[in-house]
């Protein structure tokens, strides 16, 4: 995504500063402050040294997750998502995906109380699942929020549509209905059918992306004349509501009766019953001026409320005082990833490609770029033959050597 926006000649969007806390349903279990030293004390005071255990393990995973970049640089490409985590970090890679990050946490010695407390907020955050999430998910999830994470000023699908514009393709607005295999001097060849407004139709193309998910709950279109034939994939997907909400913050909620005194922009919560929502923040424009600052918590404000079903409103007039207006925004966001165990393939025939199924892997913006660069490459690799650039064991050596 880096390089995307280097290329495109975009700019990062200013951060604007703002405290986070995780709150339980009744008092906050963790607050931060403007002071670097007290934060790390208030971890270790209420966690001992399993917030260094945390870092240590998240580094160790990014370090190794780092290596794609220099693979994909020299052209190597990976047939499957098990031979690209085997690249990456070998079996333990692939484990990671069929065990629980709590489970993997605990192992390296993080306390249970840090993984209830701080983990689950986290995850309940970014993923609306539990600590139940497979490891590697967890590792990208947890390495977001420690402050690497940025946006692009105007907006992050300005790296969409400009990558869009860049690549001068030639863009048909219709629903794809269907896939169908024929063949051409021994090569597959794909009829891809679709539907618009002016009518249906189809077109030829030797090589085929699908971004699409392939799963019962999404897949809404067909594969014809494939032997064998391609079924629907295993699993589900999460359902997440996301509610823009202008208004006044009831800060008596969460135990401050005087708003002037509420100190937090982002509120994260801990995996409790009671609550009806996974987290809220008051969020920035897309543009941020140098002149920009944050309303006052005792004046309206634009607040994200992240939950796993729309807010009804007695569930409104418990986070607000009052609010001028809602805008909701639902739908099924990341996968439920306790829903199936197999990773999904990337090759589903000799040139069709699925770039969904990393999600299951981790799901993000950059896992999603990551994933769609192996696609490319490995459709080229396999155009021209050039086998041994797929699937190599001990990369690491080969990429030294070749340096």
């Amino acid at each position: 995504m880096q390089d995307f926006v280097k290329i495109l000649g975009l700019k990062h969007r200013r951060e604007v500063a703002g405290k986070s806390a995780i709150f339980s349903g009744e008092h906050f279990v963790l607050e931060e402050t403007d002071w670097y030293l007290l934060n790390l004390f208030r971890l270790w005071w209420h966690y001992g040294i399993s917030f260094l255990r945390l870092q240590m393990w998240v580094e160790e995973v990014m370090e190794k997750f780092m290596r794609i970049y220099k693979y994909q640089a020299h052209g190597y490409a990976f047939s499957s998502l098990e031979e690209l985590l085997r690249s990456l970090g070998g079996e333990a890679f692939v484990n990671m995906t069929q065990r629980s990050v709590a489970e993997s946490l605990l192992e390296v010695g993080v306390t249970q109380r840090f993984v209830d407390d701080v983990i689950a907020a986290v995850l309940r955050s970014s993923y609306g699942q539990s600590v139940l999430v497979p490891a590697f998910a967890g590792a990208m999830s947890l390495a977001g929020a420690q402050g690497s994470t940025w946006a692009v000023e105007g907006g992050n699908k300005l790296v969409c549509s400009g990558l869009l514009k860049l690549t001068k393709a030639n863009v048909i607005s219709a629903r794809v209905t269907g896939i169908s295999l024929h063949s051409s001097e021994g090569r597959a060849l794909y009829q891809v059918h679709y539907e618009s407004p002016e009518g249906q139709g189809s077109a030829f193309y030797d090589l085929v992306v699908l971004t699409t998910p392939l799963h019962p709950s999404r897949s809404n279109f067909t594969f014809d004349n494939f032997d064998p034939p391609i079924a629907d994939l295993p699993g589900s997907f999460q359902p997440s509501v996301t509610s823009v909400v202008h208004g006044y913050l009831n800060s008596s909620y969460f135990g401050f009766p005087d708003p002037k005194l509420f100190p937090f922009t982002s509120i994260l919560t801990t995996d409790t019953p009671e609550l009806f929502f996974h987290a809220m923040d008051n969020i920035c424009p897309v543009n941020v001026s140098a002149a920009f600052r944050r309303k006052q918590p005792q004046e309206a404000a634009v607040w994200r409320v992240l939950s796993p079903r729309p807010l009804d409103k007695p569930q409104l007039k418990t986070l607000f005082r009052s609010y001028y207006s809602v805008q909701v925004a639902e739908w099924p966001t990341y996968p439920r990833y306790d829903a199936a165990k197999a990773l999904p393939p990337v090759a589903l025939h000799e040139s069709l490609f699925y770039l969904g199924g990393v999600e299951w892997v981790a799901s993000s913006m950059e896992m999603t770029a990551v994933a769609a660069k192996n696609v490319a490459l490995l459709a080229y690799n396999r155009w021209h033959q050039q086998l041994d650039k797929i699937d190599q064991k001990d990369l690491m050596h080969k990429v030294k050597t070749e340096l």
